[in-house]
């Protein structure tokens, strides 16, 4: 009889240990739970140097070094002319987890200092990186021509340039440049001539006129005064300071496509230059390229017959160096002295 009970009451017993191990294991669970819950905090980052500073843009950037043990879904720089921004201000989005990350600021106010930090964002909250100031660069002043057009400038590095292809039809003295329509008179020239682009007076409007090399070499100057046709040293100055000519393209090129063609590949206009695609005056007088290159002039000579250039195009996002024919047209902007 007592070996029966004991028979009997086996099962209850296996039954009841079992209940007990599950809930250890839940309770073993849900303590790893709350343990992890307890340490999750906030990521952790720093905040990258402030770079590359012009009129409306600057470069940050910032380093996640921990996640704080949740994913991160959001990071970025934020900032604010008030001295702690937070994500509610003004912020970039770059990608997520633990790593370094690049942020451009834009629609920045010239002259003005604000403060920023990088962020991270996981499901416990937001982090923060040390605090960063900066000034923006002032916004640059107007010029006027002897015809009375006036030009928008900008400050970009050490050097102040137009902000718009040059229109006059006059010499600094008064004197007129001759506008040669024919394509024949054109390329026969070696004196100081300029054209509108398919000899189009509309089209100087917005594009400026071509002038050949001897007009921008007139010793009665082709600029207003206080200003000077950039020497080929003066414009390898502006490349270094927007990264080389590999880069300063782009930031060189007025952005989207309303003057330039599709695809206008990297232009953000950064420098403020807004580089427009005028086309060219080719040596017998025909246009071309409008809306694709951009072409400029400067004062250096490469030989007796050429002379050196800058263009931006459509397709790239550099600057190339050229060398042109004295006797072909390419648009002019002039640097302050």
């Amino acid at each position: 009889m007592k070996t029966k009970n004991r028979i009997c009451f086996y099962p209850l017993i296996m039954m009841m240990a079992m209940l007990m191990l599950t809930i250890s294991c839940k309770k073993d669970k849900d303590d790893d739970s709350n343990e992890q819950s307890q340490t999750s905090k906030v990521p952790v980052l720093t905040t990258a140097n402030v770079t590359d500073v012009l009129q409306t843009t600057a470069s940050c950037g910032g380093i996640v070094t921990s996640d704080g043990g949740e994913n991160i879904t959001a990071r970025g720089v934020c900032w604010s002319r008030g001295e702690t921004p937070t994500i509610a201000d003004s912020k970039t989005t770059d990608g997520v987890g633990v790593s370094n990350f690049a942020s451009t600021l834009t629609d920045l106010t010239p002259n003005t200092t604000y403060h920023v930090r990088a962020y991270a964002t996981n499901n416990k909250g937001t982090g923060y990186g040390e605090l960063k100031s900066f000034l923006t660069l002032p916004a640059g002043e107007t010029v006027t021509d002897i015809d009375g057009n006036v030009y928008k400038t900008v400050v970009i590095g050490t050097q102040t340039w137009m902000a718009e292809n040059l229109k006059t039809t006059k010499y600094r003295n008064g004197d007129q440049i001759p506008n040669v329509t024919d394509g024949t008179a054109w390329g026969n020239l070696s004196t100081g001539a300029y054209g509108n682009y398919n000899n189009d007076l509309n089209n100087s409007t917005t594009f400026g006129r071509l002038y050949n090399w001897y007009a921008i070499n007139d010793s009665r100057n082709i600029c207003p005064v206080g200003w000077h046709i950039p020497t080929n040293a003066e414009w390898q100055i502006l490349e270094a300071f927007l990264g080389g000519v590999s880069a300063a393209g782009g930031k060189l090129k007025e952005a989207g496509i309303t003057h330039w063609s599709s695809p206008n590949t990297g232009a953000n206009n950064e420098s403020g230059f807004t580089g427009l695609p005028g086309g060219i005056r080719g040596v017998f007088g025909s246009y071309s390229n409008k809306g694709d290159y951009g072409y400029f002039w400067t004062a250096t000579e490469n030989s007796s017959w050429y002379a050196w250039n800058r263009y931006l195009y459509t397709f790239g996002n550099e600057v190339t160096i050229s060398s042109e024919d004295k006797r072909s047209g390419l648009s002019v902007r002039c640097i302050k002295d």
